[in-house]
Formats: C-alpha cells, sequence, structure tokens
C-alpha cells in the first residue's frame, strides 16, 4: 500500500511542471488589432480593421505543439474610414454580416518555425465558408505584469488570403484594365493577452 501511494505521488510530482507550463490568455481588445490591406484600383493599398473581436489562447511553453487558439470577429464592426464603403462591405455583395454574423478561426496545428517563431494552420471561416490557412506567428513576448497586477504577453502574425476562396466575389472591371478590387488580402494581427487568474 505504501509503494503504491509513493509511486501516485511520484506520477503526481512528475505530471505537476507539465501542468504549470500549459496557460490560458484571453486576447485585449483595447491593445490589439486585426486589421487588412486590398489593392484598390491596381494602384494601391487599402487598409481596414475589425474592431469587434473575442479569443481564448491556451499557450503549451514546454510544448508549443500543443497550444490552442480560438477567434471570434464580428465582421460588422468592420472599419475602413469611409462610412459608404464600410456599409458596402456589410452588404450582401461582401460579408453579408445579416447572413453571416461572426468569423472564427480554430486552429489545428502548431509548428515550431525556428527561434521561437511559429506556424500556426488553423480553419479560418468567413461568409459561411471554411478554408485551411497558416498564420506565420512571431515568438511570444515575455511575461510582464501591468500597473493593475494583471499579466500580460503578446506577438504578431500575419496571413495571406484570396477573398474569392471565401466566396467575396463582386467587383467591377477597369476600362484601364484590371479590376476595382484585389483579390488577395493581407491580413496583419497584433494580439496582447491577458493571463487567466488561477481558479
Amino acid at each position: 500500500m505504501k509503494h503504491f501511494i509513493r509511486s501516485i505521488t511520484v506520477g503526481l510530482t512528475l505530471l505537476l511542471p507539465a501542468m504549470a507550463s500549459a496557460s490560458t490568455w484571453s486576447i485585449d481588445p483595447d491593445h490589439s488589432s486585426v486589421g487588412f490591406k486590398v489593392k484598390h484600383l491596381m494602384v494601391s493599398n487599402v487598409r481596414g480593421s475589425f474592431e469587434k473581436y473575442t479569443g481564448v489562447v491556451d499557450i503549451d511553453d514546454k510544448d508549443i505543439t500543443k497550444s490552442k487558439v480560438d477567434v471570434t470577429i464580428d465582421p460588422n464592426s468592420i472599419n475602413t474610414n469611409v462610412q459608404k464603403r464600410d456599409e458596402h462591405l456589410r452588404s450582401a455583395d461582401f460579408f453579408d454580416v445579416a447572413k453571416f454574423p461572426i468569423m472564427t478561426f480554430v486552429s489545428k496545428k502548431w509548428t515550431n518555425a525556428g527561434q521561437g517563431a511559429m506556424k500556426v494552420t488553423g480553419d479560418l471561416t468567413i461568409h459561411g465558408v471554411t478554408r485551411s490557412v497558416v498564420l506565420n506567428v512571431a515568438p511570444f513576448s515575455k511575461e510582464s505584469k501591468d500597473p493593475w497586477g494583471n499579466i500580460r504577453r503578446g506577438t504578431s502574425a500575419g496571413t495571406k488570403i484570396n477573398r474569392k476562396d471565401f466566396g467575396l466575389t463582386w467587383n467591377k472591371s477597369l476600362e484601364t484594365g484590371g479590376v476595382l478590387v484585389g483579390e488577395e488580402v493581407d491580413i496583419s494581427l497584433e494580439v496582447e493577452m491577458i493571463k487567466a487568474q488561477p481558479k
């Protein structure tokens, strides 16, 4: 019996460091951004962002490949600093927010990319269409305590998608050749996270 109890104690002791290496973080929308840019008239880039989103990141520092991220974005919160353009983007020509009120990203695979960087493969759902995309994620910062006692951490990430892959096909041809709106969209993320308090 004593040997059995000792075995369990040793097992738990070995398990605790692995458990301690995993932590849950909430994305802080006040200090983060979900941005994008796309070609306009084949001559310049228009930039925009989504102002409302939530996300949870489970980080396993001992084995980063076991980490997870789950993000929900409100497409109705799109902002390109031009009201008429934003209204058009919310319409059925583009995001059709009345029919598809959320966009999501759920990670499926984390891969080390060297020197702390990662490639995070996941399912991106836009306009009711789900496609696999790969985020290039910069190394996580060290933990830092803010003046209110919260533990924070940050990173940056980016990827490129073709909007037509998600059913966003609206466009107009130009007399000079080309189209009004580019198909390739650059997505850029600046992420600051707050560590969940132990229960």
